[in-house]
């Protein structure tokens, strides 16, 4: 029997909240946090929206535009240090939360090339490096190489932990630990000191990030 749409009792429509841009940032983080850049795509974020590709392309034109302002938001989660006395401690917070910021994200380090990074999260966080490092008395084109040192440290670090991470386990560690033994005589160093376990991961990031920083407070100003 075909049910009559008088007896039918229709269910209150909900409609969407409005498309804004926080709305579409908040989402593609979630998204690229769940399944990785290499998912992204406008049909799938406009779907996970409940909205159109046509509707979703008003507000971002590209997936690239959705990649940059996801990555600002990602940038706004690190916290900005009070400024101190302190030139190397206002570095070492900013730079530690950063990294823990895109451990959280971990898409965020690897899609971080080529991009123009000019959101005011970004530039936020870029300025008080500056700032912090100028503390030196590094100016010029000697205080931006020394920043890109430390940001480039950072980013490179959070992509090799990430990478560990994804066959991280005690099987994948004793697999490593097997195969340098194998392979003594051919990786006599690598064998001797071996690589870094789970465990070790925050204490090593501080102490690189110490090497570094001891030579640019050797740096002539």
């Amino acid at each position: 029997m075909i049910e009559s749409v008088w007896l039918r009792r229709n269910r209150p429509r909900q409609e969407a909240p409005p498309l804004t841009q926080e709305r579409i940032v908040a989402e593609a983080v979630a998204l690229l946090d769940e399944e990785g850049a290499a998912r992204l795509t406008m049909r799938r974020l406009a779907e996970r929206l409940d909205t159109g590709a046509t509707t979703l392309y008003w507000h971002v034109k590209t997936k690239d535009d959705v990649l940059e302002l996801a990555l600002d938001a990602v940038f706004g989660d690190v916290p900005v240090p009070e400024a101190g006395t302190n030139w190397r401690a206002d570095v070492t917070a900013l730079m530690s939360g950063w990294r823990a910021a895109m451990l959280r994200h971990p898409w965020s380090a690897s899609v971080l090339g080529g991009r123009p990074l000019l959101g005011p999260e970004v530039m936020a966080r870029t300025d008080f490096l500056y700032a912090a490092l100028s503390g030196t008395g590094l100016t010029g084109t000697r205080l931006a190489g020394a920043a890109y040192a430390v940001a480039n440290y950072v980013i490179g670090s959070a992509l090799m932990e990430v990478g560990a991470r994804r066959g991280d386990g005690p099987e994948a560690e004793k697999a490593a630990e097997e195969h340098l033994a194998g392979h003594r005589d051919r990786y006599p160093h690598l064998a001797a000191h071996g690589h870094l376990s789970g465990g070790e991961w925050d204490a090593a990031f501080l102490q690189g990030l110490g090497y570094i920083l001891d030579g640019v407070a050797r740096t002539e100003p």
